[in-house]
């Protein structure tokens, strides 16, 4: 299995038996959200809906699979997110067969979606590759498997010989996790964890150093950081958890 990355997302494909396209966390509606914080932003629902529809037009996939927050406000349903939620669904429909595994934020969703949409909170296995929002304890069936999260908006501050360094890139954290932690069955071969980074240019982010054994998730405290690896949005190979240079 060679992933391959679309930096425009960011999104990934995985591609098995079946192309499957993976992102996470768009969080149509942040605009919402921010307003009632005193930010006043025009909805960005458009042109993020645009930037997707060309990534699954150029990729051609199976299925979208979206890794959880698809909508933004914790609890409710807000006025732009009734508005505006059906109408990306369709657009999405019209091209591909979409699944969407429930994050934190996607309460009162599922009044939207379509049967088979929706993916249990704590993962499903498609094409032998798990996928889960990444807020809860992985489902036992995940086990021995590459698990695809979102959650986490994992970012990388890089710094060069000089000092000068490059603050927050949205990139891919990729680990082994001690399934013992999170309670998984033990299996022949180990079970893995691709952090998937944000599509919501306003998701922000955390530091990968920062991640591991923390309390943003159970898999969070389940990475092995002796396995780690950091890739930015295009696939570039980044460094080992041992080789980013600390905060200063």
């Amino acid at each position: 299995m060679n992933p391959k990355f679309y930096p425009d997302g960011p999104a990934v494909l995985i591609e098995r038996h079946e192309r499957i396209l993976v992102l996470a966390d768009p969080h149509f509606g942040v605009e919402a959200d921010l307003y009632h914080h005193g930010l006043h932003i025009q909805s960005g629902t458009a042109s993020r809906l645009s930037r997707l529809l060309i990534i699954i037009e150029e990729s051609k996939p199976d299925y979208l699979v979206i890794l959880g927050d698809f909508k933004h406000m914790i609890p409710y349903v807000t006025s732009q997110e009734k508005n505006e939620i059906p109408q990306v669904l369709k657009k999405i429909r019209d091209l591909t067969q979409f699944r969407l595994a429930i994050g934190n934020h996607d309460a009162g969703i599922e009044k939207y979606l379509l049967k088979d949409e929706q993916l249990p909170t704590n993962g499903a296995v498609i094409d032998g590759c798990g996928y889960m929002h990444g807020h809860a304890i992985p489902a036992h069936e995940l086990s021995g498997k590459l698990i695809l999260c979102g959650h986490h908006h994992p970012v990388v501050n890089i710094y060069d010989e000089v000092g000068c360094s490059l603050h927050k890139i949205p990139c891919y954290l990729l680990a082994e996790i001690d399934g013992t932690v999170v309670d998984l069955p033990k299996t022949t071969a180990a079970t893995r964890v691709l952090l998937v980074p944000a599509f919501c240019e306003f998701s922000g982010g955390f530091d990968v150093r920062m991640i591991p054994g923390k309390k943003i998730s159970p898999l969070a405290g389940a990475i092995r950081t002796d396995t780690l690896e950091v890739f930015l949005k295009d696939g570039t190979y980044v460094n080992t958890w041992n080789g980013l240079i600390p905060n200063r």
